[in-house]
């Protein structure tokens, strides 16, 4: 039992980490000397390297809103384990847990869908936005993870 909590502590800590770097990495889409992410727009120039605020459209606000909320459903479903954990009764289920943490699955997948739909055509697209998608079914698959364990002494 040891293990598998240790498995999935870790696997939540991997999502937790996936979810920071997708967040605040400057390569959502990557290009001839540019780079965007979700707050700046950076080119390089003759070797001069300039970064401006990203742009006030609606959609990129909503997908920044959408991959902090996924950032702090990820956080909190893991501090509500730990809590759980050493509160739950014996043979309870982490259901709380795992409802924060498919929250943070839906909101990391609908901000990479978002970005996916509002790119010009023929972005190319960048790590950040790949761990975004890599993010999305481990969360979920860690949500699911939780709702099937117990607590046992």
């Amino acid at each position: 039992m040891l293990l598998i909590l240790l498995g999935v502590i870790i696997l939540h800590l991997v999502i937790l980490i996936l979810l920071i770097v997708s967040t605040a990495a400057s390569a959502w889409t990557v290009g001839e000397g540019s780079s965007r992410d979700l707050w700046y727009d950076c080119t390089t120039t003759n070797g001069d390297y300039r970064c401006r605020a990203a742009s006030n459209e609606d959609w990129i606000q909503a997908v920044q809103a959408l991959m902090i909320l996924s950032l702090l459903f990820c956080f909190f479903s893991l501090i509500a384990f730990l809590y759980q954990l050493f509160r739950l009764v014996k043979g309870g289920r982490f259901f709380f847990t795992a409802i924060f943490q498919v929250l943070a699955s839906l909101f990391v997948m609908c901000a990479a869908i978002i970005y996916t739909v509002m790119s010009p055509d023929g972005t190319q697209f960048g790590y950040a936005y790949v761990l975004a998608w890599v993010a999305f079914p481990l969360c979920l698959i860690s949500g699911l993870i939780y709702i099937i364990l117990r607590k046992k002494e």
